[in-house]
């Protein structure tokens, strides 16, 4: 069931967090299975004179997160609403609550923030909208509120927020992940271990199509020296970074660089009567022979895991090894649509050995090639055979893994 956390974080400046835990969700963005659910983040901040509200919720989610802000405050005394980024899970909630406020609050946002808002709700909820830009800094409540654009993190709208004189950065998705964390902020580590796994998961899902611009904009937001200075930084999902606020944006730097793993190689594999399965018992005995630290995942007649799931391994593995069988003359369809996504959601230089079994005529590993040719990875080899593999294919096999770890030696 739904619930909404209500947490005062500072005395002065009065902030508090309001977190919808959404639990019911199955599926981010209708496509990434996500189980272990999500937060939204929002906050308010009572200041000499304003009353600001940095992003609110989803729809479905309104009359909780309005109940919330209602304990809080009185809806038509907030004087400004910050909105970092449209996506619908941050700015859903916003026509009743302007509606509530009685549409005196000024919104503030980049241009483009406007033209997303007057496409989603109609341009009444934009007659007061002040657009930014980059750099731009305007005086709250007694506060300097600076507004720094990151686009492509993940939309062409996104923008944070540094309130100078108390060194916090709103952030919104930018340091965001998956899951509905116990905690609220980063003060436990076994907390933060168990959640860091999501964060990357969240990384790669929302934002690897664009992940070359998250190191640009951590390389920005490091070169205006907010990030080493940071108090707290305060994401719009999970948690809360205060004990070390720079380590989420290195987690961040290090997943869009794919900073791997030693010895960590990502196996991915179908197998739908065994064929490739044998190939891939060769292939993962020679790695763990060669020290190598397989993560497997497999497709079969008993289980299909989410690819959602699978994206979140590429980033930190040292390499690829991508099995298929060939079905009607394509691509097996559980790993093809995985390849595709790897391809669009995490497309780094990597090596990657391709594997593959046929019955009366090899098509996938063909395929796989020449897709992988098309993009960032290098391709190593590839070993196709027909039904179960004989000695001599067992050799090529256990050969081109030797090719493949030597390739990251």
């Amino acid at each position: 069931m739904p619930e909404v956390r209500v947490e005062k974080l500072l005395d002065s400046p009065e902030l508090y967090l309001i977190r919808v835990d959404d639990d019911r969700i199955q599926y981010f963005e209708a496509t990434w299975d996500i189980p272990e659910g999500i937060t939204y983040n929002a906050y308010l901040m009572k200041l000499d004179g304003a009353t600001v509200l940095f992003d609110l919720t989803k729809k479905e989610y309104t009359e909780l997160f309005m109940d919330a802000l209602k304990k809080l405050v009185d809806p038509a005394e907030i004087t400004h609403v910050i909105i970092h980024h449209t996506e619908p899970d941050h700015t859903g909630a916003l026509p009743a609550f302007l509606e509530a406020n009685g549409y005196r609050a000024t919104l503030i946002g980049t241009t483009f923030s406007k033209r997303f808002l007057e496409g989603f709700y109609g341009e009444k909820v934009t007659e007061k909208f002040h657009a930014i830009k980059d750099g731009e800094e305007l005086e709250i409540g007694g506060k300097t509120f600076r507004f720094i654009t990151v686009p492509w993190l993940h939309w062409p709208d996104t923008m944070i927020t540094y309130v100078v004189e108390d060194r916090l950065i709103f952030s919104c998705d930018a340091g965001g992940g998956y899951s509905i964390p116990e905690e609220i902020d980063d003060g436990n580590e076994e907390a933060v271990q168990k959640y860091l796994p999501y964060v990357t998961k969240y990384i790669v899902t929302v934002i690897g199509h664009y992940h070359k611009y998250i190191v640009q904009n951590i390389k920005k937001l490091k070169g205006l020296g907010i990030v080493e200075e940071a108090r707290m930084i305060l994401p719009g999902h999970g948690l809360i970074w205060r004990k070390n606020p720079a380590r989420i944006f290195e987690h961040y730097e290090a997943v869009g660089a794919g900073k791997t793993k030693e010895g960590k190689v990502l196996v991915v594999y179908d197998s739908m009567y065994g064929f490739v399965e044998r190939r891939m018992e060769i292939v993962l005995d020679e790695l763990r022979k060669l020290g190598m630290k397989p993560v497997v995942y497999r497709f079969t007649d008993k289980e299909a895991p989410a690819v959602s799931d699978i994206l979140g391994e590429v980033p930190d593995s040292q390499a690829l090894v991508i099995g298929a069988s060939t079905f009607e003359a394509e691509i097996h369809p559980r790993i093809r649509y995985t390849l595709f996504e790897i391809l669009d959601k995490a497309n780094y230089e990597k090596p990657v050995l391709v594997v593959g079994a046929f019955g009366w005529g090899g098509v996938a590993g063909r395929k796989i090639e020449t897709l992988i040719s098309r993009s960032k990875f290098d391709h190593v080899d590839t070993i196709e055979s027909r039904g179960m593999p004989l000695p001599e294919d067992e050799e090529r096999l256990r050969e081109a893994v030797r090719k493949l770890v030597n390739w990251i030696s």
